[in-house]
């Protein structure tokens, strides 16, 4: 990891207080104001960007051993739009309806079915089991997606039954957490607030709906951390942790696709005709 050494020689101080009541990610933004006042320095919005960087590797390397023990059976299925520079990148989740606990996420350029596909195998992963109902809106890459047996519900947020309002409303926090979040430039700083906004959301960020439990322990995880400073101070990594200040260039994202992946035709072009010069007889 590269940076002043000063500026590191501080992190374990800074890091804790400024997160032990909200995410790590909101550092990129109101962070550096608050340091400032709490401290006197206000570090760069690069060294920022690598603390980010680095524990949300802590904070990912803390979950990994950990699995949910009571999902329920009803899973509920969304996306909504990142800007990232001003392009659109999406944000594919699904939620377990019992617990709320974030299942699986997937942060993509396009839409397809396999992108929903991939998103549901994690799922199934996570949670060691296969749904017997998944809620989903009306995109059409949701409808060849294999549930692993379950049955397959389109629904819309505001129906009594097969809602998807649940997951409407963590879309909805999520977007306030972003709103102020310039930082997010591109595809590389855009999955590390993902990463660490899982962990933030499942284990630690109680849920007045759960009773002010996290979705981690109504789902039968004992979690030894109670916020960020936790993780950062007590937690030991299982293999080296790195954080590298790199010019992370713009994300060059293709035209979106929804639905079925199209088949490739491949074009050949003519090859130019290759006429033989006339020899001239005198």
């Amino acid at each position: 990891m590269t940076g002043s050494p000063k500026s590191y020689e501080t992190t374990p101080n800074y890091i804790p207080s400024a997160t032990a009541h909200q995410s790590l990610l909101e550092l990129a933004s109101a962070g550096r104001r608050n340091l400032q006042q709490e401290y006197g320095n206000m570090p760069s919005t690069a060294t920022i960007y690598e603390w980010i960087q680095k524990y949300t590797q802590y904070a990912t390397d803390s979950i990994k051993n950990y699995q949910p023990k009571s999902v329920g059976d009803t899973w509920i299925a969304d996306e909504t739009v990142l800007e990232i520079d001003g392009q659109n990148m999406w944000l594919f989740d699904i939620i377990d309806d019992k617990t709320r606990y974030l299942l699986a996420t997937r942060l993509t350029r396009s839409r397809t079915t396999r992108d929903a596909q991939i998103l549901t195998d994690k799922a199934i992963k996570t949670a060691g089991k296969s749904p017997k109902v998944v809620i989903t809106d009306k995109l059409k890459s949701y409808i060849d997606v294999r549930y692993g047996g379950g049955e397959h519900r389109q629904g819309r947020p505001f129906q009594l039954e097969d809602s998807t309002q649940k997951i409407e409303r963590w879309h909805s926090t999520l977007k306030t957490r972003t709103k102020d979040m310039s930082g997010l430039k591109n595809f590389e700083t855009a999955l590390d607030f993902v990463n660490g906004w899982l962990v933030h959301y499942n284990y630690l960020r109680p849920h007045s709906v759960l009773n002010d439990k996290t979705p981690a322990e109504v789902a039968g995880i004992d979690y030894p951390y109670k916020n960020w400073a936790d993780i950062i101070r007590k937690h030991k990594p299982s293999k080296p942790i790195t954080a590298e200040h790199q010019t992370r260039g713009r994300a060059k994202l293709p035209s979106i696709q929804i639905g079925r992946p199209r088949k490739r035709v491949r074009i050949t072009k003519p090859r130019p005709r290759i006429t033989k010069p006339r020899l001239m007889v005198k």
